[in-house]
């Protein structure tokens, strides 16, 4: 048996929220990568390491794993409350791992920590905690094609030759997504040409002006990070807040 594909994901975001070691955390995250792809069951660390993008110390990981069924590294992460509080802090929008230790070393170690010392958030950190609920729960397709189709209504009240496209992992045909990244387009935005500076500002004015964008999170001629909501039931679902960035 196999790490399985939490357990390499628990391993590398301990070397990136914990450790702060990009490195180990990328290296981990194309192991498990190329052995995901493998066309047949990965039996040995040996076998492993032939693999592009698994190095020596990871083969013996997967040895010890596939030896004794615990990786020892894996259970001092799991049993460490520090690193457990981090990973859990950091789930918030605009708590990175610098702040999320920072926490951790004054004594907030939880979601509900969080909640009774809100003058410690900056802004973008009490939104993230707000909508925490709402940010965690993955959208639907059905509720990303609602979005698309409502940013291309508004836009076009202001001008018909703009175009709304969400990206990301909604554009390869996911079944949900994480958050909307819009890419805002126009005939006139070319390699060569200067780009409105204020197109941007007026189409993230008309969001708000019917209710569709609800908090503002960073706002600058290229790009705008905020927070969304529609305003009915989707599926039956009660609508939820979600993040969203509207890159032109």
């Amino acid at each position: 048996m196999l790490l399985s594909k939490a357990d390499c994901e628990q391993l590398a975001n301990y070397e990136k929220n914990v450790n702060r070691q990009m490195h180990k955390f990328n290296a981990y995250r194309k192991a498990a990568a190329a052995i995901a792809k493998h066309p047949t069951q990965i039996k040995t660390g040996a076998e492993a390491q032939k693999l592009d993008g698994v190095g020596a110390k990871i083969a013996k990981k997967l040895d010890e794993f596939i030896g004794t069924g615990k990786l020892e590294k894996l259970e001092k992460i799991r049993a460490n409350s520090t690193n457990t509080a981090i990973n859990e802090l950091i789930k918030v929008t605009g708590i990175g791992p610098a702040a999320a230790q920072k926490f951790v070393q004054e004594g907030i170690k939880s979601i509900e920590d969080l909640r009774k010392n809100t003058d410690k958030l900056n802004h973008h950190q009490q939104i993230g905690l707000k909508h925490f609920e709402d940010f965690e729960t993955r959208i639907p397709r059905k509720e990303m094609l609602e979005l698309q189709d409502l940013a291309l209504r508004e836009i076009h009240k202001l001008d018909t030759e703009y175009n709304a496209e969400i990206c990301g992992s909604f554009r390869r045909g996911a079944e949900t997504s994480g958050d909307i990244d819009v890419l805002l387009t126009h005939p006139s935005f070319t390699s060569t040409s200067k780009k409105k500076p204020k197109c941007l500002h007026d189409v993230v004015k008309q969001f708000e002006e019917v209710g569709f964008i609800t908090d503002s999170l960073s706002h600058g001629d290229a790009k705008f990070m905020g927070v969304c909501i529609l305003k009915k039931k989707v599926g039956g679902e009660e609508p939820k807040y979600r993040r969203i960035d509207i890159r032109k």
